[in-house]
């Protein structure tokens, strides 16, 4: 069992005690342990076949280090067995949807029996749903429309969960005998912000079976789907599917770059190859005979070219080798042809993130513990955005506290003297488009950061012009997660994008990637969008803790994907370049 896998058996707990009513401290001591767990880089499974004191692990108390130690030894957890004989596990997934949360779910189970999300869809349907006290007809036609989209994304999983579910699994076929290279394919090489399934490659001359075989016999599979001489298939307890092929060295580079995708990439690289007279495969790149016909070339016929490296497969194809985030059809062939692919931003290009929490409203670090753990970074600055005051139940700032964290910023400057603090604040845009602090306090803030936290179900044209007027008050530099959405979880506020961008543009105002994986806020396609439009892109964190500060690579795979180079975000400029931007608005004479 991964971590991961021990990760959601608490955070389900969690959900359940929530459910029932449970005492707010114990569900909290659930939800920290959940981050700890998630966060571990050692697995739970070798530290308790060592004997080591889980207890010492950062928010993991004796109770709690108890069950852990039950769900690796024995597949469940006895406090679980318990909640689930009074509430049925399924209920967690209605506290998914948006508008249903766990108080209205223990209602809907009580009042009208329902247990899944099928037995709300039929409640719905019924009308039973909007007779309810605390519901009516406005509430279950929103909770209809989460449903409709809890259906679209079933089984699909984020981006930073994958990654921690096939690391063991990676790890594993590596240690097959005799293999060669193993590759990550399809989405998750191109770093999809959700992922359906996971496509592994393992090179071997010969008969694959043996490496299959070791493949499937991976200990947190919970069962085989396919095992042959070539392909194998197995789904994991959290229920992601991984194939693995076995491909011989010579067709591996034609093989990676079939099985990476995306599928309208591949049609448009086929499309341009049969213009040249040559067949792509997966098994390499091919001369078509003349008379021939193109689909009958592949495995053996026709003269093979190209095969064994990915490059070899486009150069031979007339073409430049491309990052894999880039092959999604936009515009990537034509330009790889043209040899005028852009250089995607790097990690290491980002000089500074300008958006994290401390323990003045709600991060878990203090002030100089997020100073000190960007320094370690190696960046060159970074923004503290506490909450301003409308966000009271995470202790917003209020002027007062605001003046107050200045004061202490001033004292963690002088004992941090090789970063950058910069005065900053999440300011909440408020219902009609005002910020939610005073222009006295905002006109001496280094960098102003804005967004939408409350009022989320407004109509598209009032959410806009709530979004446009913020925007347009002078001080305002970084609007932060445009479009509200949390992936899996939460679909976007009513926006139109285009008007923000073209607004973004015209006042040089710079817009938020969000880099925490339930983000991923700008879309990709808004972020290729905004590039288009010439609108400057800021890669932020949100981090709550130094910890969270490593989502930044996140952040850059989707800015990759929206093909931003490192002239294109606005943190991968020098302290001084920054600050010169930031002064754009007072004539370059500073704030």
């Amino acid at each position: 069992m991964d971590n991961l896998d021990v990760a959601r058996t608490l955070e389900d707990l969690a959900d359940l005690l929530e459910i029932q009513g449970a005492n707010p401290f114990r569900i909290r001591a659930y939800r920290n342990a959940v981050n700890t767990v998630e966060t571990l880089s050692r697995p739970l499974r070798s530290m308790v076949a060592a004997g080591e004191d889980l207890t010492e692990l950062p928010a993991v108390g004796k109770d709690i280090a108890a069950h852990i130690v039950e769900l690796l030894e024995t597949g469940r957890i006895g406090r679980m067995d318990e909640v689930t004989a009074q509430f049925p596990r399924s209920l967690i997934e209605l506290t998914r949807l948006d508008g249903v949360g766990p108080k209205k779910a223990r209602r809907l189970f009580d009042e009208l029996g329902v247990r899944t999300v099928d037995d709300l869809a039929a409640a719905l349907a019924q009308g039973k749903v909007e007779v309810l006290s605390g519901f009516g007809k406005k509430s279950a036609e929103k909770i209809g429309k989460a449903i409709e989209r809890h259906r679209r994304r079933v089984g699909r999983f984020l981006l930073d969960e994958v990654e921690q579910l096939v690391a063991g699994v990676l790890d594993h076929v590596r240690g097959a005998p005799g293999v060669g290279r193993v590759e990550i394919a399809g989405s998750l090489r191109r770093r999809k912000e959700t992922i359906g399934d996971v496509d592994l490659l393992a090179e071997y001359d010969g008969d694959g079976t043996a490496i299959v075989q070791h493949f499937v016999s991976y200990p947190d599979a919970e069962r085989v789907e396919a095992a042959g001489g070539t392909k194998g298939n197995i789904v994991l307890r959290s229920g992601l599917s991984i194939d693995l092929r076995v491909i011989p060295k010579r067709s591996f580079g034609a093989a990676l770059q079939y099985f990476t995708g995306s599928k309208e990439h591949n049609v448009a690289v086929r499309t341009r190859a049969v213009r040249d007279g040559l067949r792509v495969n997966e098994w390499g790149v091919f001369r078509i005979p003349e008379g021939a016909d193109p689909e009958t070339v592949g495995k053996e016929e026709g003269v093979r070219i190209a095969g064994e490296t990915e490059e070899d497969v486009y150069h031979a194809l007339g073409m430049d080798w491309m990052p894999a985030e880039l092959r999604e059809n936009r515009g990537e062939v034509e330009a790889a042809r043209a040899h005028r692919l852009p250089t995607p931003v790097t990690l290491e290009d980002i000089r500074g993130d300008l958006q994290m929490h401390s323990t003045w409203s709600d991060g878990k670090a203090s002030l100089e513990e997020m100073a000190r753990a960007c320094s370690e970074r190696g960046y060159a600055y970074l923004a503290i955005t506490d909450h301003s005051q409308a966000m009271a139940m995470v202790q917003g700032l209020t002027p007062e506290r605001a003046r107050e964290q200045w004061l202490e910023i001033d004292e963690v400057r002088e004992r941090v003297p090789q970063i950058a603090i910069l005065r900053s604040a999440e300011v909440d845009i408020l219902k009609d488009g005002s910020l939610d602090l005073p222009d006295d306090i905002l006109a001496e803030l280094d960098v102003v950061v804005v967004s939408v936290h409350s009022f989320m179900d407004q109509d598209k044209r009032t959410m806009t012009e709530r979004v446009l007027r913020a925007i347009r008050h002078p001080q305002v530099d970084i609007l932060a997660h445009p479009t509200g959405r949390l992936l899996n979880r939460r679909e976007s506020y009513e926006l139109d994008v285009e008007a923000v961008l073209e607004a973004a543009a015209e006042l040089d105002v710079a817009l938020e990637l969000n880099a925490n994986p339930n983000r991923l806020d700008l879309s990709d396609v808004h972020v290729f969008r905004a590039k288009e439009m010439g609108v400057k892109v800021v890669i932020s964190t949100d981090a709550h803790s130094p910890r969270a500060l490593a989502n930044m690579r996140y952040g850059v795979d989707q800015a990759r994907r929206g093909w931003l180079t490192r002239e294109d975000v606005l943190n991968t400029r020098s302290l001084g370049d920054l600050l010169a931007w930031l002064s754009r608005r007072t004539g370059g004479q500073g704030r």
